[in-house]
């Protein structure tokens, strides 16, 4: 691996500490709303928000290193960390913080398009958005009990990016969000923490499977 790749890696690991620290976790504080979530220490949002957010970009940064789509896998990364720590918080994933993840997402598409030319990639990106979209819609339906409309609307932001990378880093995403969401409800029925008649929140599942399959797939 290159070594301003590793340079680049470390620095992203050292903005996204930063970033999760105060903007990141003063987000998620503002996105609680229940007294549940209300009452989990700040501290405890900060440093978690912190090493989230560190993890994943130098992640994306040693993965893709300086290339145009970065920005939009950044940006993507960020807001995961705020909606995964309000979705374990409080069982919900706030309207305020996908739809303007998406928007900008959808923006930040444009410049890696236009770098390598293959504007089809924009369509690929919508249809991935309302396929996946459409997916969670229907399973939403049929079990309204175990998916719920956040996950339903945070489709959209996933189906995005994964689409603008192509049908397969879509379908990986897709099936990784319920490997992990099994994964983790095994544990935690292990542990104790959940009984079978009990909810898992299923939005980190999917963020996380969203960006494995970027990671593997992109």
């Amino acid at each position: 691996m290159p070594p301003a790749t590793v340079t680049a890696a470390i620095a992203a690991f050292l903005v996204g500490a930063g970033l999760g620290w105060w903007p990141l976790a003063a987000w998620t504080v503002r996105s609680l709303r229940s007294r549940e979530g209300a009452r989990v220490p700040v501290r405890t949002l900060r440093v978690a928000a912190a090493v989230i957010t560190a993890v994943t970009f130098a992640a994306v940064v040693l993965r893709f290193g300086l290339a145009w789509i970065v920005p939009a896998l950044l940006v993507f990364a960020a807001s995961a960390t705020v909606l995964t720590l309000v979705d374990l918080a409080e069982k919900r994933l706030p309207n305020a913080v996908i739809f303007p993840a998406t928007g900008t997402i959808a923006l930040l598409l444009v410049p890696p398009t236009w770098a390598t030319g293959e504007w089809i990639a924009l369509a690929w990106a919508a249809l991935g958005a309302v396929a996946m979209f459409a997916v969670y819609f229907l399973l939403a339906l049929i079990s309204p009990s175990s998916m719920g409309m956040g996950d339903v609307k945070l489709a959209l932001p996933l189906g995005l990016l994964l689409g603008w990378f192509g049908v397969n880093a879509w379908l990986i995403g897709l099936l990784a969000a319920f490997v992990i969401g099994g994964v983790v409800a095994v544990i935690a029925l292990a542990l104790r923490r959940v009984t079978l008649r009990g909810s898992i929140p299923f939005g980190p599942s999917m963020l996380a499977g969203a960006l494995l399959a970027a990671l593997l797939a992109g």
